[in-house]
């Protein structure tokens, strides 16, 4: 069972900067999460919150809940986020991080993420798709 983490503004997809980010929605997103694990042979619950203690606290309490990894998109906690990062190197599960925009592309503060060395790995700029990256690379490669 994979748990699915967006964080901050994610809930704004479809009409916050769709040249950035698209014009499919926050609702598009989680159903073909939820299609993808399907397809994949693996549970998805999708969830999103703009409160960083929120998504802490499903951190912490992912592996108690019967989740075998996460991927999140911490969307701009990202860049400053040391309590999410500490949640996410404080708990067992694999975790890979993912942006739906080329953050290496976009502004300077953007670049640098405090997240992703506690994470297996990180997906950048491919959209939708690196979601679904993320959930094979734990069902096939992390062993979720």
């Amino acid at each position: 069972m994979l748990l699915i983490l967006n964080g901050p503004n994610l809930n704004r997809l479809g009409l916050r900067e769709p040249g950035v980010y698209g014009s499919q929605t926050l609702e598009d997103l989680e159903r073909q999460c939820e299609a993808w694990g399907a397809e994949l042979g693996e549970a998805v619950t999708c969830r999103q919150s703009n409160y960083e203690g929120q998504l802490l606290e499903w951190i912490q309490e992912a592996q108690e809940q019967g989740f075998g990894g996460i991927v999140i998109n911490p969307g701009a906690l990202t860049h400053y986020s040391y309590a999410l990062r500490d949640a996410i190197s404080g708990q067992p599960l694999p975790v890979v991080e993912v942006h739906i925009s080329n953050v290496d592309a976009r502004e300077e503060f953007r670049h640098r993420s405090v997240t992703a060395a506690v994470c297996k790995g990180k997906i950048s700029g491919l959209g939708f798709l690196g979601y679904r990256l993320g959930m094979e690379y734990l069902i096939e490669g992390a062993g979720a």
